[in-house]
C-alpha cells in the first residue's frame, strides 16, 4: 500500500473534513501509542498503520 492510497481510504472512512485531523490526533497502542501520522512519519509501513487504523475505527472486514 502506497501512502496516497492510506490517506484515500482514510478520507474515505471518515470524511473529508476530518480525516487528516484524526490521523494527528487518535494515539493507537497499536502503533506504540503514536498517532497515524506519527507513525508514517517514523518510517511504519502504511500497510501496517491502515491495519491499526482499521482495528480502532472497527471497519468491515471489505475495508480491510
Amino acid at each position: 500500500m502506497r501512502h496516497t492510497e492510506f490517506w484515500e481510504r482514510l478520507e474515505a472512512a471518515l470524511g473529508p473534513g476530518y480525516y487528516r485531523s484524526w490521523a494527528s490526533q487518535v494515539v493507537m497502542a497499536d502503533l506504540d501509542r503514536r498517532t497515524a501520522q506519527e507513525a508514517l512519519d517514523a518510517g511504519v509501513p502504511p500497510k501496517q498503520v491502515w491495519a491499526a487504523v482499521w482495528r480502532q475505527l472497527e471497519l468491515p472486514d471489505r475495508d480491510r
